[in-house]
Protein backbone atom coordinates (compact mmCIF):
# COMPACT_ATOMS: atom_id res chain seq x y z
CA UNK A 1 0.00 0.00 0.00
CA UNK A 2 1.51 3.39 -1.23
CA UNK A 3 1.71 5.66 2.33
CA UNK A 4 1.93 8.69 0.03
CA UNK A 5 4.69 9.54 2.38
CA UNK A 6 1.48 10.67 5.23
CA UNK A 7 2.07 9.55 9.19
CA UNK A 8 0.88 5.97 9.58
CA UNK A 9 -2.38 6.42 11.37
CA UNK A 10 -3.23 8.35 8.38
CA UNK A 11 -2.92 5.91 4.79
CA UNK A 12 -5.61 3.60 5.73
CA UNK A 13 -7.78 5.88 5.77
CA UNK A 14 -6.15 8.16 3.10
CA UNK A 15 -6.44 5.01 0.79
CA UNK A 16 -10.37 4.96 1.89
CA UNK A 17 -11.16 7.98 0.81
CA UNK A 18 -9.81 7.87 -3.04
CA UNK A 19 -11.66 4.26 -3.65
CA UNK A 20 -15.37 5.89 -2.23
CA UNK A 21 -16.89 7.24 -5.17
CA UNK A 22 -17.29 11.28 -4.95
CA UNK A 23 -17.39 14.50 -6.54
CA UNK A 24 -14.32 15.71 -6.89
CA UNK A 25 -12.78 18.83 -7.77
CA UNK A 26 -9.31 19.95 -8.68
CA UNK A 27 -7.69 22.89 -8.28
CA UNK A 28 -4.51 23.01 -10.43
CA UNK A 29 -1.60 26.09 -10.06
CA UNK A 30 1.16 27.35 -11.93
CA UNK A 31 3.33 24.56 -10.50
CA UNK A 32 1.23 21.92 -12.36
CA UNK A 33 2.36 23.68 -16.05
CA UNK A 34 5.95 24.21 -14.71
CA UNK A 35 6.37 20.30 -14.33
CA UNK A 36 6.07 20.95 -18.34
CA UNK A 37 8.09 23.47 -18.54
CA UNK A 38 6.11 26.16 -18.52
CA UNK A 39 7.72 29.55 -16.42
CA UNK A 40 5.62 30.71 -13.48
CA UNK A 41 5.34 34.13 -12.85
CA UNK A 42 8.07 33.66 -9.87
CA UNK A 43 10.82 32.60 -12.66
CA UNK A 44 12.87 35.30 -13.89
CA UNK A 45 11.85 36.97 -17.04
CA UNK A 46 14.37 36.08 -20.24
CA UNK A 47 15.24 38.12 -23.18
CA UNK A 48 13.55 40.87 -24.26
CA UNK A 49 11.78 40.84 -21.21
CA UNK A 50 14.24 40.30 -18.33
CA UNK A 51 14.04 43.79 -17.04
CA UNK A 52 10.49 43.21 -16.30
CA UNK A 53 8.55 41.79 -13.64
CA UNK A 54 6.03 39.46 -14.91
CA UNK A 55 3.41 41.64 -12.58
CA UNK A 56 3.99 44.55 -14.53
CA UNK A 57 3.45 43.09 -17.79
CA UNK A 58 -0.14 41.95 -16.87
CA UNK A 59 -1.62 45.12 -16.17
CA UNK A 60 -4.48 47.25 -18.14
CA UNK A 61 -2.27 49.82 -17.55
CA UNK A 62 0.73 48.22 -18.95
CA UNK A 63 -0.73 47.23 -22.27
CA UNK A 64 -2.31 50.79 -22.89
CA UNK A 65 1.47 52.07 -22.21
CA UNK A 66 2.86 49.70 -24.35
CA UNK A 67 1.02 47.11 -26.34
CA UNK A 68 3.58 45.96 -28.72
CA UNK A 69 5.46 44.56 -25.99
CA UNK A 70 2.78 42.76 -23.92
CA UNK A 71 0.91 41.27 -27.06
CA UNK A 72 4.60 40.44 -27.85
CA UNK A 73 5.15 38.70 -24.64
CA UNK A 74 2.13 36.95 -24.51
CA UNK A 75 2.70 35.93 -28.20
CA UNK A 76 5.87 34.32 -26.61
CA UNK A 77 3.93 32.72 -23.65
CA UNK A 78 1.77 31.41 -26.08
CA UNK A 79 4.66 29.57 -27.94
CA UNK A 80 5.84 28.03 -24.90
CA UNK A 81 3.01 26.86 -24.09
CA UNK A 82 1.98 25.47 -27.85
CA UNK A 83 5.35 23.60 -27.62
CA UNK A 84 4.74 22.81 -23.98
CA UNK A 85 3.06 19.19 -23.55
CA UNK A 86 0.89 17.53 -21.10
CA UNK A 87 2.76 15.94 -17.93
CA UNK A 88 2.13 12.41 -16.11
CA UNK A 89 -0.31 14.42 -13.46
CA UNK A 90 -1.95 16.29 -16.23
CA UNK A 91 -2.80 12.35 -18.32
CA UNK A 92 -3.62 10.84 -14.47
CA UNK A 93 -6.29 13.80 -14.01
CA UNK A 94 -8.39 13.03 -17.36
CA UNK A 95 -7.66 9.43 -16.43
CA UNK A 96 -9.48 9.47 -13.13
CA UNK A 97 -12.11 12.35 -14.90
CA UNK A 98 -12.98 9.15 -17.03
CA UNK A 99 -14.62 6.95 -14.34
CA UNK A 100 -15.33 9.66 -11.88
CA UNK A 101 -17.78 12.98 -11.31
CA UNK A 102 -14.44 15.13 -11.02
CA UNK A 103 -14.08 18.98 -12.69
CA UNK A 104 -11.48 20.67 -13.32
CA UNK A 105 -10.60 24.40 -11.94
CA UNK A 106 -7.40 25.85 -12.62
CA UNK A 107 -5.40 29.22 -12.19
CA UNK A 108 -3.47 28.17 -15.59
CA UNK A 109 -4.44 30.16 -18.86
CA UNK A 110 -2.69 27.38 -20.64
CA UNK A 111 -4.51 24.58 -22.28
CA UNK A 112 -2.67 21.34 -21.18
CA UNK A 113 -5.73 19.69 -19.20
CA UNK A 114 -7.41 20.06 -22.51
CA UNK A 115 -4.45 17.96 -24.66
CA UNK A 116 -4.24 15.99 -22.02
CA UNK A 117 -7.63 14.90 -22.58
CA UNK A 118 -9.82 16.42 -20.25
CA UNK A 119 -13.13 17.84 -20.11
CA UNK A 120 -15.21 20.25 -18.34
CA UNK A 121 -12.12 22.77 -17.05
CA UNK A 122 -12.93 26.25 -15.47
CA UNK A 123 -10.56 28.38 -16.48
CA UNK A 124 -10.49 30.87 -13.76
CA UNK A 125 -7.98 33.15 -15.17
CA UNK A 126 -8.93 32.94 -18.92
CA UNK A 127 -6.83 31.59 -21.99
CA UNK A 128 -3.43 32.43 -23.90
CA UNK A 129 -5.69 31.28 -26.74
CA UNK A 130 -8.25 33.44 -26.69
CA UNK A 131 -8.41 37.33 -26.78
CA UNK A 132 -10.77 40.34 -27.58
CA UNK A 133 -11.19 43.98 -27.86
CA UNK A 134 -9.78 45.97 -25.50
CA UNK A 135 -12.11 48.81 -26.58
CA UNK A 136 -15.89 46.68 -26.75
CA UNK A 137 -14.63 43.21 -25.41
CA UNK A 138 -15.71 41.21 -28.42
CA UNK A 139 -14.36 38.00 -29.00
CA UNK A 140 -11.61 37.57 -31.32
CA UNK A 141 -9.73 34.33 -33.03
CA UNK A 142 -6.53 34.25 -32.80
CA UNK A 143 -4.51 32.53 -35.81
CA UNK A 144 -2.57 29.76 -35.15
CA UNK A 145 0.90 30.29 -32.99
CA UNK A 146 3.98 31.05 -35.37
CA UNK A 147 6.48 28.60 -34.78
CA UNK A 148 8.65 30.87 -36.39
CA UNK A 149 9.01 33.26 -33.54
CA UNK A 150 12.15 33.07 -31.71
CA UNK A 151 12.69 32.19 -28.39
CA UNK A 152 13.62 35.52 -27.03
CA UNK A 153 10.21 37.02 -27.98
CA UNK A 154 10.10 40.99 -29.78
CA UNK A 155 7.43 43.21 -29.79
CA UNK A 156 4.47 42.92 -31.85
CA UNK A 157 2.00 45.11 -32.77
CA UNK A 158 -1.39 43.69 -31.57
CA UNK A 159 -4.30 43.23 -34.42
CA UNK A 160 -7.38 45.30 -34.24
CA UNK A 161 -10.71 44.41 -33.30
CA UNK A 162 -12.84 44.44 -37.05
CA UNK A 163 -15.96 46.16 -35.51
CA UNK A 164 -14.49 49.51 -33.59
CA UNK A 165 -11.09 49.66 -34.18
CA UNK A 166 -9.53 49.15 -30.92
CA UNK A 167 -6.80 47.11 -29.97
CA UNK A 168 -7.31 43.08 -29.38
CA UNK A 169 -5.69 41.77 -26.21
CA UNK A 170 -4.96 38.29 -24.68
CA UNK A 171 -8.01 36.83 -23.04
CA UNK A 172 -7.06 36.68 -19.90
CA UNK A 173 -6.98 38.03 -16.52
CA UNK A 174 -5.15 41.16 -15.60
CA UNK A 175 -3.87 42.32 -12.41
CA UNK A 176 -6.54 44.79 -10.56
CA UNK A 177 -9.30 42.98 -12.84
CA UNK A 178 -11.80 40.77 -11.91
CA UNK A 179 -12.01 37.09 -12.67
CA UNK A 180 -15.23 36.34 -15.17
CA UNK A 181 -18.32 35.80 -13.42
CA UNK A 182 -19.70 32.78 -14.98
CA UNK A 183 -16.76 30.78 -14.20
CA UNK A 184 -16.19 32.09 -10.80
CA UNK A 185 -19.88 31.41 -9.98
CA UNK A 186 -19.36 27.42 -11.22
CA UNK A 187 -16.72 27.23 -9.08
CA UNK A 188 -18.13 28.06 -6.20
CA UNK A 189 -21.22 26.04 -6.81
CA UNK A 190 -18.30 23.11 -7.80
CA UNK A 191 -16.61 23.47 -3.98
CA UNK A 192 -19.61 23.46 -2.03
CA UNK A 193 -20.98 20.30 -3.36
CA UNK A 194 -17.95 18.53 -3.59
CA UNK A 195 -16.41 15.76 -1.44
CA UNK A 196 -12.82 16.03 -2.35
CA UNK A 197 -10.75 19.24 -3.21
CA UNK A 198 -7.02 18.71 -4.31
CA UNK A 199 -5.41 21.24 -4.46
CA UNK A 200 -2.23 20.85 -6.89
CA UNK A 201 0.82 22.87 -6.93
CA UNK A 202 -1.11 25.91 -6.00
CA UNK A 203 0.51 28.42 -3.49
CA UNK A 204 -2.37 29.34 -2.42
CA UNK A 205 -1.35 32.99 -2.48
CA UNK A 206 -3.24 34.30 -4.98
CA UNK A 207 -7.09 35.58 -4.60
CA UNK A 208 -9.89 34.80 -4.70
CA UNK A 209 -9.07 31.57 -5.88
CA UNK A 210 -7.10 31.22 -2.49
CA UNK A 211 -10.30 31.06 -0.58
CA UNK A 212 -11.89 28.19 -2.50
CA UNK A 213 -10.30 25.26 0.13
CA UNK A 214 -11.90 27.47 3.35
CA UNK A 215 -14.96 27.46 0.80
CA UNK A 216 -15.12 23.95 -0.03
CA UNK A 217 -14.06 22.90 3.80
CA UNK A 218 -16.96 24.96 5.00
CA UNK A 219 -19.27 22.99 3.16
CA UNK A 220 -17.90 19.57 4.40
CA UNK A 221 -15.38 18.72 2.02
CA UNK A 222 -11.78 16.97 2.37
CA UNK A 223 -8.91 19.66 1.11
CA UNK A 224 -5.70 17.15 0.01
CA UNK A 225 -2.63 19.46 -1.32
CA UNK A 226 -0.38 17.88 -3.64
CA UNK A 227 2.84 20.19 -3.76
CA UNK A 228 6.53 19.51 -3.31
CA UNK A 229 6.94 23.09 -1.08
CA UNK A 230 5.17 23.96 1.96
CA UNK A 231 2.30 26.55 1.04
CA UNK A 232 -0.65 28.70 3.36
CA UNK A 233 -2.21 25.06 3.21
CA UNK A 234 -0.13 23.19 4.84
CA UNK A 235 -1.60 23.97 8.46
CA UNK A 236 -5.62 23.85 6.95
CA UNK A 237 -5.34 20.80 4.12
CA UNK A 238 -6.49 17.61 6.04
CA UNK A 239 -4.20 15.30 3.87
CA UNK A 240 -0.59 17.17 2.77
CA UNK A 241 1.36 14.95 0.41
CA UNK A 242 4.68 16.14 -0.70
CA UNK A 243 6.16 15.78 -4.10
CA UNK A 244 5.60 16.80 -7.69
CA UNK A 245 2.32 16.44 -9.51
CA UNK A 246 3.39 14.21 -12.09
CA UNK A 247 4.37 11.65 -9.01
CA UNK A 248 2.10 11.89 -6.85
CA UNK A 249 -1.24 12.07 -9.70
CA UNK A 250 -0.63 9.19 -11.20
CA UNK A 251 0.16 7.01 -7.68
CA UNK A 252 -3.22 8.80 -6.17
CA UNK A 253 -5.66 7.67 -9.35
CA UNK A 254 -3.74 4.30 -9.19
CA UNK A 255 -4.82 4.01 -5.28
CA UNK A 256 -8.19 6.01 -6.21
CA UNK A 257 -9.07 2.66 -8.88
CA UNK A 258 -7.42 -0.27 -7.63
CA UNK A 259 -9.85 -3.46 -7.67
Amino acid sequence: MDTFGLPGPLVAAFHALLRTPKKIVILSGAGASAESGIPTFRDAQVGLWERFKAEDLATPQAFQRNPGLVWGWYEWRRILVAHAKPNAGHLAITQWQQSRDLTIVTQNVDDLHERAGSGHVIHLHGSLFAARCFDCGRAYELPPVDPSMSAGGKEIDPPHCSHCGGLIRPGVVWFEENLPQEEWGQTEQHCKQTNLLFCIRTSALVYPAASLPQLASKHGATIIQVNPNPTELNSFADYVVRGAAGDIMPRIVRAALAP
